[in-house]
Parts: structure tokens; C-alpha cells; sequence
């Protein structure tokens, strides 16, 4: 998702910008949440050159009010205070309101056909509006149940998982089925607001 936004706002910069996408891996061993953003943001300006950093923690609530007061502007505070050589400084975070599988669960049809199920909406315990469902991630793993008890013995074989769908489903979902979400929406707002800081955007 963070891609297909990264491209779909590329065409509203002046000129043409290519985009491109670094996952950071750090060890996070004995780190905190503020010191794994340094690292990160540190590691990517050195060895990828990156102008942007996006910072994922979910909300694990019903707004991403206590993640943002006590995770997010933390780490944009920190790297305030260091040196731009050394660290990208430019921050979107991303705060999907619970947890990032409430996205997986804004397009249900699309879910449904991956799970290779015609059961409801309502059978499958995904008929709620994602970002009010508590545990997002325990309802696709119950839906998968349901759909799997249901299916034939030749497609249960198959053994999907949700480990299975979060590349499929993320590659799969258009923004449109997101622009509806608050998190989106603010993740969206802010990625605006830092091509701006760039002067990519007016």
C-alpha cells in the first residue's frame, strides 16, 4: 500500500519522479521504539540515500491518538535534534487505527476471493466497518476458519494462513477501497505534506 501511494501521489509532482521503496532492517535488540526510528532513519540515509522515512506502529486502539502522543512525535522530536548527513529527518508515519490488518479488511470481496469463499459478509464475521473491529487480525483468522471448514477437502488442502495474505492482498487492493479510513487518510495527508517539504509538490 505504501508503494502504490508513493506512485499515485508521484503523479501529481512537478516533472516526472521515480519512486522507490526500502525496507530497513535493523536489530532492534535492547532498542526502544524511538531509538529503532534513529537507527532506521540513520541506516537508510547512509546505505539507500532515502529523503523519506515511513514509520509503522499500529494503533492498538480505536483512535492512533496514544501511538501518535507517545511513539510518533517522540521519534520526530529526536531527529529533530540530529544531523541531517547523517539521518533522514523527513517522517510519514503510518497508523492504521488497531492494527495494520484492518486495511486487509477494507476491500471484502477481494478477501473473500482469496479465501475462495461465497459465504456473507455476515458468516464470516467481517461485516463491520475495519476500523471499529477490536482485533482485526483475530477476525481474518476466523474468517479463513469458516471459509476453510466450508470449502471441499481438495481446497482446504491448500492451507492458506494469513502470513499468505498480507503480499497478496497488498498488492491486490486499490486505494480507492482505503480513501474511506481515517488512517489512511492522515498516512496520505502526511506523505502530501512531506513531497511538499521536498518541493515536489506545490
Amino acid at each position: 500500500m505504501v508503494k502504490k501511494t508513493l506512485d499515485a501521489l508521484a503523479f501529481d509532482c512537478k516533472g516526472q519522479i521515480e519512486t522507490e521503496l526500502k525496507v530497513i532492517q535493523i536489530d532492534k535488540t535492547g532498542l526502544g521504539f524511538v531509538e529503532q526510528v534513529l537507527a532506521a532513519s540513520r541506516k537508510g540515509k547512509n546505505e539507500y540515500g532515502i529523503t523519506l522515512i515511513c514509520v509503522h506502529t499500529d494503533a492498538d486502539d480505536a483512535t492512533n491518538r496514544t501511538a501518535l502522543e507517545t511513539k510518533i512525535i517522540p521519534a520526530k522530536s529526536a531527529l529533530q535534534e540530529t544531523d541531517e548527513q547523517e539521518y533522514c529527518k523527513i517522517t510519514v508515519p503510518i497508523v492504521p487505527v488497531q492494527m495494520t490488518e484492518a486495511w486487509m479488511l477494507a476491500d471484502k470481496e477481494l478477501l473473500k476471493s482469496e479465501l475462495g469463499t461465497h459465504k456473507s459478509n455476515i458468516d464470516l464475521g467481517i461485516h463491520r466497518d475495519p476500523e471499529t473491529v477490536a482485533d482485526p487480525k483475530e477476525t481474518i483468522r476466523n474468517a479463513i476458519r469458516i471459509a476453510k471448514d466450508s470449502s471441499t477437502k481438495r481446497k482446504r488442502g491448500r492451507g492458506l494462513d494469513i502470513s499468505d495474505l498480507y503480499q497478496i492482498v497488498g498488492q491486490k487492493l486499490e486505494l480507492s477501497k482505503l480513501e474511506g479510513m481515517s488512517s489512511y487518510q492522515a498516512f496520505r495527508k502526511d506523505l502530501r505534506d512531506a513531497f511538499k517539504r521536498l518541493n515536489l509538490l506545490s
